[in-house]
């Protein structure tokens, strides 16, 4: 798989190197092009409007002094005909008339002149500016498109280069595939998490129907009090240990408090923890000791030879590395003392699991009770302190079988309003913004955690301080504080 998608990077590289950044560059010369011609189009459109202004106003004033030279004419001979009218005055008109007609003929000479001008530049501009322009970026178009034919060329036989060994890398795929192994695969999970609990023994028979005083069964899983009522004791082993079904605690994964000698883990995970612990414990003293025989040599070397160095300059460094030394041996011996009190726990490496009806005692305690103390649930189901009698005699009796069925979802106890945001990374937990209105459907038990639910697929813990409860005192299963 690794191979393949190399060879998807060797064809990217390609394409980036010998079609993406030439088309980039081609684009931007294309872009600048099309700008260009554009701009030779408006300029060439321009002029032809400014032409015609041109002509506009030469046609007006042709028009203006026409008139005005026929009004001139038609004054001259209205004076000429009046026998009242002195000959100075008709002189006078006659000479106006013909300013007149002088004035109208030079405008339709100036108008005759932008009308040819017009039509020249007019047939210039479609005949020859226009379709020159539409040329260019027809061509322009032409070589875009003749670039992309070749930049799909380009792709394929890049594409055809690695095809061979995508083609070895597929068939490795596939005898890789075949060469999968499900029952090895399974063995391989069962030794990296098998817990090394074993089961329990056998439940003995207590008969209460003898009035003589008996005394707790090492293999019974329950301790009898004065008042007779049975309390399941585990052993100091969580519920999610003895049922593997339940659903872990998802508080404490996501609180994440792991103790340093990994207690927290079931016997054969606690023991390749501090195995592990162990080892890289050895390694830094091992490391540590080469660093100190090494400061040694080098004190050696000074005291021979006082020229290289100051011997007493090493004597800090090499109280500081035996004193590191010194600290990891302590630590090691913490972790391998744990650890040989795990591997005593263990059977034999290999051999069958027996069943042990002293499993669940206290080891050696005169009651069950010197083992875990009375535990309570946690959010989850997993054990805390202070369980009551009643739940602890009906983990046996309800969870493993209700974790196959359709679970119902729990009833809503009362309201809760989110007094701040709260953003629910880890499993198990819900987010909520200020001021949301929300149901609640657990209480807090102690551990600072709410069960809220949203609607009927989202529900999870939020911190209490986060929310305002109000709950409901009718509803089954809300407490009253006083």
């Amino acid at each position: 798989m690794n191979d393949y998608a190399g060879q998807h990077e060797v064809i990217s590289e390609n394409m980036t190197s010998q079609i993406t950044t030439d088309l980039a560059r081609f684009v931007q010369e294309l872009k600048q092009e099309r700008k260009s011609n554009f701009h030779d189009g408006r300029k060439a459109q321009q002029h032809m409007e400014t032409c015609w202004k041109q002509l506009e106003s030469s046609k007006r004033r042709f028009e203006r002094d026409c008139k005005e030279a026929d009004r001139a004419q038609q004054y001259f001979e209205k004076m000429d005909a009046d026998i009242n009218v002195t000959k100075a005055d008709v002189e006078k008109a006659r000479q106006q008339a013909q300013i007149r007609h002088q004035m109208a003929e030079d405008s339709k000479a100036d108008y005759s002149s932008s009308l040819q001008k017009f039509n020249q530049e007019q047939h210039e501009y479609y005949h020859t500016h226009i379709p020159s322009i539409f040329q260019k970026i027809q061509e322009m178009e032409e070589r875009r498109i003749v670039r992309i034919g070749e930049s799909m060329k380009t792709y394929a036989e890049v594409d055809r280069q690695v095809i061979p060994i995508i083609g070895k890398c597929l068939d490795g795929i596939v005898k890789a595939a075949e060469a999968i192994n499900q029952k090895s695969d399974s063995q391989l999970v069962i030794e990296a998490y098998k817990s090394g609990f074993e089961p329990p023994g056998d439940i003995e028979f207590e008969d209460y129907t003898q009035p003589m005083k008996r005394t707790v069964s090492d293999n019974s899983l329950s301790n009898s009090r004065g008042d007779g009522k049975p309390e399941l004791k585990f052993g100091g082993k969580s519920k999610g240990k003895l049922w593997p079904f339940i659903k872990k605690n998802k508080l404490s994964l996501k609180l994440g408090a792991t103790p340093e000698d990994f207690s927290n883990l079931p016997p054969e995970q606690r023991r390749k923890k501090l195995q592990q612990k162990v080892d890289e414990l050895n390694k830094e003293i091992q490391k540590e000791m080469d660093q100190r025989d090494a400061i040694t040599k080098m004190k050696d070397v000074y005291l021979k030879n006082p020229q290289m160095g100051d011997p007493a300059s090493l004597d800090h460094k090499l109280t500081e590395v035996s004193q590191n030394i010194e600290k990891l041996r302590l630590e090691a011996q913490k972790f391998e003392a744990w650890l040989a009190e795990v591997e005593g726990r263990l059977p034999a490496r290999g051999e069958q699991a027996r069943r042990q009806s002293g499993m669940y005692d206290g080891q050696g305690a005169p009651t069950a009770n010197s083992c875990a103390q009375d535990r309570e649930s946690s959010p989850d189901g997993s054990y805390t302190e202070e369980r009551s009698q009643e739940n602890e005699v009906k983990v046996l009796a309800t969870d493993f079988d209700d974790e196959f069925d359709d679970e119902e979802p729990l009833p809503a106890i009362g309201t809760c309003k989110a007094l701040y945001t709260f953003e629910g990374q880890n499993e198990g937990t819900i987010s909520v913004i200020e001021g949301e209105i929300l149901y609640v459907i657990e209480e807090d038990k102690g551990d600072g955690w709410t069960r809220i639910r949203r609607n009927e697929d989202e529900e999870g813990y939020v911190p209490t301080s986060y929310v305002e409860v109000y709950l409901d005192k009718n509803a089954k299963g809300a407490k009253t504080y006083i």
